[in-house]
């Protein structure tokens, strides 16, 4: 079983970074494999909360090195609910990378635990007859602080549907549990690690130096 490591975390940098300076990112220093993936960028300003800037990622086994490569720019770059990141705002920003394990089919909509599941709906929407779907990560409903009938309702609206939520519509919900692992590094840990790892720190186009 694969875990999420600080490797994976330094590769998503080092895909951005490249991406800045129009260069290709040195190779990872993690093992290949298929897993599903996410990438989540966050941006920390003044020792406040960290603040989403972007968050994407594939519920389906992606190749690792492929898949983190691609989604750390996807989601830097190409989050609709986002401005693109731009460099200066690196030394701001902290990655999270999460492989996703453990997937089963729950019982109904209410078959999952907060903070330990992460969780994908299903449903018709009964206005356009249309499928839609959407997923949360297993850390998202424990840090708005919702509850489980919350965290579905947000779900629903995130799928795209701004019709009234029922219970009926709720009850409907095909829904799949997962569990993931995860690790989180902010820009000034990845700073020093480059350092001590290459001997010097990476110097970015459009980036003030630190």
């Amino acid at each position: 079983m694969v875990s999420a490591n600080r490797e994976m975390a330094v590769f998503c940098f080092d895909t951005l970074v490249a991406h800045y300076n129009s260069e290709q990112a040195p190779p990872p220093a993690f093992d290949e494999g298929q897993h599903p993936l996410f990438v989540t960028w966050k941006k920390v300003v003044n020792g406040g909360e960290p603040r989403l800037r972007g968050c994407i990622g594939t519920l389906e086994a992606h190749c690792l090195i492929n898949g983190f490569r691609d989604y750390a720019l996807t989601s830097a770059l190409r989050d609709r609910r986002f401005p693109p990141i731009q460099a200066k705002e690196l030394p701001y920003l902290q990655c999270t990378v999460s492989i996703l394990t453990n997937y089963e089919t729950a019982r109904d909509y209410l078959d999952w635990e907060v903070g330990k599941h992460g969780m994908i709906i299903e449903f018709t929407d009964p206005d356009y007859n249309t499928r839609r779907s959407a997923t949360y990560l297993p850390e998202v409903a424990a840090h708005e602080g919702w509850t489980k009938i919350e965290a579905i309702d947000s779900l629903i609206r995130k799928a795209g549907y701004n019709g009234t939520i029922t219970e009926s519509l709720r009850k409907r919900i095909r829904l799949t549990r997962y569990e993931s692992t995860l690790f989180t590094m902010h820009f000034s840990e990845y700073l020093a690690y480059v350092k001590t790892a290459r001997g010097a720190a990476p110097t970015i186009n459009g980036a003030k130096p630190h």
